[in-house]
C-alpha cells in the first residue's frame, strides 16, 4: 500500500463530507421487463419523490461488452429513456442520461481497473454466468465489468444505489474498491455506497420458471411481460403463467416451496404497494383461476399508461436525444471536478484547462 500523502500531494483537498445522492442505471441491450419496472424503474420514481438528488443513466457502455447492433442499440437506449420518462421520471428533477456521452465514466474506470484485484473480479457470480464456459472468448470489458460499474458509482461521489439482489456482489465491490483506493493513498474520498435492496419484488421472476429470474434475454416471449405489451398481451401472458393446483395459501411460509405462486404474489404486492401478508390475507384459500383475473387487471392498470406514454415519447427521438444531452451536461458539471481530483490524488499531470 502507498504511504499517505499530504494534503498538498493531493491537491489542497480535505477529508470529503458526502452529501445523500442516488446513482443508478439500466443497460439498454434490449427491451424493457416487468423485472425492470419493479426492480429498477418504479424505486427510482420513488427516490426521487424522497427529494434526494438523483442521477439516473443508460449505460450503455456496458452493453457493449457482449457485441450489439448499432441500431437497435441506439433505438433500445432512446426507448429505455422513454421508459424512465413514462415510468415517473421528471428529467428536470433527476439527471437522466447516457454513460458514453461522459467521459468520466471511462476515465475513472480504467483508474479502477488499477486498484481492483484480479481474484476480486475472478469471483464475480455474474461474469461466471454470462461467460460459462466459453471464459477465453468472451470480452475482456466483460470481466471489467464490476470496475466501470464501481466507476459509474463512484464519479458521483453517490451515497446510496437502488439494485437487485442480483448486483448486490457488484455493489460489495464497489465498497472494496472505494476502500481500497482511500486507503492506498490515504484519503477520505470516495464514499462507501450503501445498496437499497427494497420492496416485495426486488426479483421478479420468469412467468414460465419461478426458480429464474425474469430476463429480456429469455428465448421465450411468454417468460416475460414487456413493457412494450398491449394490454390484452399482458392479461394473456398471465392468464398462462405457470402455476401449481394448490389454493394460494394463508400464510407467507407455506409459499416457501411453490416459486411460481410466490412469484405470482410478489408481483402483485409490488404492483399494489400491499405487503405480501396483506395479499395473502386478500387471496387465502383462492384458486388461480380467482387469482390470475385479479393479477392482470393490477398489471394492465398499471402499466398501459406507461406504454402508452412510451410509444408517445418514441414518436419524437430528436427529444428523447435533446433530454439525454442536457442529462450528460448536467451529470458532467458533477463528475469532471471528481475526475480532476482523482489524477490529482494519483499523482496525473493535467494542465488546467479552462
Amino acid at each position: 500500500m502507498s504511504s499517505p500523502v499530504s494534503p498538498e500531494q493531493k491537491g489542497g483537498l480535505t477529508p470529503t463530507s458526502f452529501k445523500p445522492r442516488i446513482f443508478s442505471g439500466i443497460q439498454p441491450s434490449g427491451g424493457l421487463t416487468l423485472g425492470n419496472y419493479l426492480g429498477a424503474l418504479k424505486r427510482f420514481v420513488e427516490k426521487q419523490d424522497e427529494g434526494i438528488e438523483t442521477i439516473y443513466c443508460l449505460v450503455d457502455m456496458h452493453a457493449i461488452t457482449v457485441w450489439q447492433d448499432p441500431a437497435k442499440l441506439r433505438h433500445a437506449t432512446r426507448e429505455g429513456a422513454a421508459a424512465f420518462i413514462a415510468a415517473g421520471i421528471d428529467p428536470k428533477r433527476s439527471i437522466l442520461f447516457n454513460q458514453s456521452q461522459v467521459s468520466a465514466h471511462a476515465e475513472l474506470g480504467w483508474i479502477f481497473n488499477c486498484v481492483a484485484r484480479m481474484g476480486w473480479m475472478s469471483r464475480m457470480t455474474q461474469f461466471k454466468d454470462k461467460a460459462g464456459k466459453n471464459s477465453e472468448n468472451v470480452s475482456l470489458g466483460l470481466f471489467a465489468y464490476p470496475a466501470l460499474m464501481a466507476a459509474d458509482i463512484l464519479a458521483y461521489h453517490a451515497t446510496m444505489v437502488p439494485v437487485g439482489e442480483d448486483q448486490k456482489q457488484h455493489l460489495e465491490l464497489t465498497r472494496d474498491i472505494a476502500i481500497k483506493f482511500n486507503n492506498d493513498y490515504g484519503v477520505d474520498f470516495f464514499p462507501v455506497v450503501d445498496p437499497l435492496i427494497e420492496g416485495a419484488a426486488t426479483r421478479v421472476m420468469s412467468l414460465r420458471d419461478g426458480t429464474r429470474k425474469m430476463s429480456k434475454s429469455d428465448p421465450s416471449d411468454q417468460s416475460r411481460i414487456n413493457l412494450t405489451d398491449s394490454a390484452d398481451m399482458i392479461a394473456a401472458k398471465i392468464r398462462k403463467a405457470k402455476t401449481d393446483p394448490e389454493p394460494l395459501p394463508d400464510s407467507v411460509e407455506a409459499l416457501r416451496d411453490r416459486p411460481e405462486a410466490r412469484n405470482l404474489v410478489n408481483i402483485y404486492a409490488a404492483l399494489s404497494g400491499h405487503s405480501v401478508d396483506q395479499v395473502i390475507r386478500d387471496f387465502a384459500g383462492a384458486q388461480f383461476g380467482t387469482f390470475k383475473p385479479a393479477l392482470a387487471d393490477l398489471a394492465v392498470a398499471t402499466l398501459s399508461p406507461i406504454t402508452t406514454e412510451m410509444n408517445r415519447l418514441m414518436a419524437d427521438p430528436a427529444e428523447i436525444d435533446r433530454i439525454l444531452g442536457d442529462g450528460a451536461e448536467r451529470a458532467d458539471a458533477i463528475a469532471q471536478p471528481i475526475l480532476e481530483q482523482v489524477f490529482d490524488i494519483t499523482g496525473m499531470i493535467r494542465s488546467r484547462r479552462k
